[in-house]
């Protein structure tokens, strides 16, 4: 069965104008990633996740501001903690901050993240989490999304348990990366499971874990019956992978894997700021020049040059014609307007 993955679909009175959803990611879904997931046909977006304890208390140790683009919506917020108080505090927030849903995170294996009772944790204290998706759900008009993992350990079924739960206290969606979080990222994403939810629940699922081409998201799709599909690493400095599971032609050319780099790094030194983007943005010249586009001697340069400028002057260097593939790029995105979020951003990994 074909799904027709530019179907538009709700979240609550929410309209996704595709089913793919760019998965939040700690240290990635900075506002220039997520702004570009748009551009390359994700219908939802969504921040990496947010710390509670970080908003309660104005943590010295998180990063920096949140950052809404005006281009961005629908946008998903995800906050993590185990008060359910404070997550309705922070849902106020995020509300105030012109998010248009609140995702919560009960899926991070991160042990930063476990060991303070929150992330996947709370797949083991179902009762607790019933208890922040209520508390949520009371605090907003927002629809509530929940990001899930199938547990925290292997062969675990206790999404299935948990989902029907969390529905009942306020969830309009759920997202199920059915991996354990002791497997990681290791293994395969078993979606028999995502299949077992979607038929136990009357919202909509989001099938997340192992999304890598099109032909994989339809399949999920159509053997899942989930809603959407979301991705995550495959999109990590490929954008294009996107526009292949869209069904567009997807293999850039150098110059065009240049251009979206350079206009991916000066999107992030507006957002970041040039001091935290040199450091930020070392991961992503691999991400990018990777899967066999450049020499990996030259992906190894690039890390080693101390300033922005250096690193645009090298990449021009070495595909000349990206220079007028990125001028169309910068004519072509909208100019921000964004709304500034005064919450911290969690400095913690992500899941």
């Amino acid at each position: 069965m074909h799904v027709d993955l530019r179907e538009s679909w709700f979240i609550g009175e929410v309209e996704i104008p595709t089913r793919l959803v760019l998965a939040p990611m700690a240290g990635v879904s900075v506002q220039a990633f997520r702004r570009q997931g748009r551009r390359y046909g994700a219908g939802l977006v969504c921040s990496e996740m947010v710390s509670v304890a970080g908003i309660a208390h104005r943590n010295e140790r998180t990063l920096d501001y949140l950052r809404v683009a005006s281009d961005e919506h629908p946008l998903a917020i995800q906050i993590f903690g185990s008060d359910p108080g404070a997550m309705a505090d922070a849902a106020r927030m995020v509300e105030a901050a012109g998010a248009d849903l609140v995702d919560i995170n009960f899926g991070c294996p991160v042990k930063k993240v476990t060991k303070t009772g929150a992330g996947c944790s709370l797949l083991d204290d179902p009762d607790q989490a019933v208890r922040i998706v209520s508390a949520v759900a009371d605090a907003t008009p927002l629809p509530v999304s929940v990001k899930m993992r199938r547990g925290t350990e292997n062969g675990s079924r206790v999404c299935l348990d948990v989902g029907p739960r969390l529905v009942e206290a306020g969830a309009a969606s759920l997202t199920l990366h059915p991996r354990s979080a002791k497997q990681m990222y290791t293994g395969q994403a078993d979606h028999a499971l995502t299949t077992e939810l979607v038929d136990l629940v009357d919202v909509p699922v989001i099938a997340s874990g192992d999304i890598t081409s099109r032909a994989r998201a339809q399949a999920v799709l159509a053997t899942t019956g989930a809603s959407a599909v979301m991705v995550g690493r495959a999109a990590q400095g490929n954008p294009w992978a996107l526009a292949e599971i869209m069904g567009e032609e997807a293999e850039p050319s150098r110059e065009e894997v240049v251009a979206e780099l350079l206009l991916f790094m000066r999107e992030t030194v507006r957002e970041l700021g040039e001091f935290r983007a040199t450091g930020f943005l070392k991961k992503f010249y691999g991400w990018y020049l990777g899967r066999g586009r450049f020499p990996k001697p030259f992906k190894q340069e690039l890390v080693t040059l101390a300033t922005i400028d250096e690193v645009e002057l090298r990449l021009f260097a070495a595909a000349p014609g990206a220079r007028e593939v990125l001028k169309r790029l910068e004519s072509e995105v909208v100019p921000v307007d964004e709304v500034l979020l005064e919450l911290p951003i969690s400095i913690y990994g992500g899941g």
